[in-house]
């Protein structure tokens, strides 16, 4: 089952190649996926997070994109990239508070479509790492589709489903808090970090994953395939 998905995801891929406008979308498809059976140390990974006014990417809209890129078992420091992103849409008091993003920052920030842009070219040849990841999807979907009236297919990795598996296991009840990203970074003796920061939160899913890795008696690296989000 999980195999048939991994083939229809690459068979999707191609399928909307050949719908796509040219531009952005379509140089993001032309490029294929990380084969699924390369190990996953060595599988190029952009770690993501988006800031939004909500979790309804249909009505909602983003407030800023964080993302910074892994390989080899490493946190790729110097490539970490924050940007908050224009919207002409009145901010509520909640988003202002809770993420610390201003009405100017908003008014001043970077256009929806160069953002996108950004994002496709960076998530080009890699596989999407994020917490909940079906936000960043939908999100970037929705945002796809708008702009160029497609959404692509996003190979993906959720640390979030990767711990609720291991807990599953267990066979034992557990909290939905217990899946949070900052109470899982604690049970891995992690750093506490700023939350609610897009790329504090793409860097924090980041070492993250590298401990869920470390901590899962691998005698070796295993192959993508174990990792990918299955929708």
């Amino acid at each position: 089952m999980m195999l048939g998905w991994l083939f229809n995801l690459d068979q999707k891929r191609r399928k909307l190649l050949e719908q796509a406008p040219e531009g952005p979308v379509k140089e993001f498809l032309r490029t294929d996926f990380p084969d699924r059976g390369l190990p996953i140390d060595e599988v190029p990974l952009l770690a993501m997070d988006f800031e939004t006014t909500g979790l309804d990417a249909r009505t909602d809209h983003l407030l800023s994109v964080g993302h910074v890129a892994l390989q080899n078992g490493r946190v790729l420091l110097g490539s970490a990239h924050h940007q908050i992103i224009h919207s002409n849409r009145e901010m509520a008091d909640e988003n202002i508070s809770i993420h610390r993003i201003t009405h100017d920052q908003v008014a001043n920030g970077m256009s929806l479509g160069k953002a996108v842009e950004s994002i496709l070219g960076e998530l080009t040849g890699k596989v999407l790492l994020a917490h909940h990841a079906k936000v960043e999807i939908s999100f970037l979907q929705q945002a796809c589709k708008r702009l160029y009236g497609i959404a692509p297919v996003l190979p993906a990795i959720d640390t979030m489903q990767i711990a609720r598996k291991r807990l599953e296991r267990r066979q034992q009840p557990f909290k939905a808090n217990e899946l949070r990203l900052f109470n899982l970074r604690k049970q891995y003796g992690l750093p506490a970090y700023q939350a609610h920061n897009a790329l504090m939160d793409a860097i924090a899913t980041g070492e993250l994953f590298l401990a869920q890795l470390a901590h899962g008696n691998y005698r070796r690296s295993p192959p993508l395939k174990n990792f990918l989000l299955n929708p």
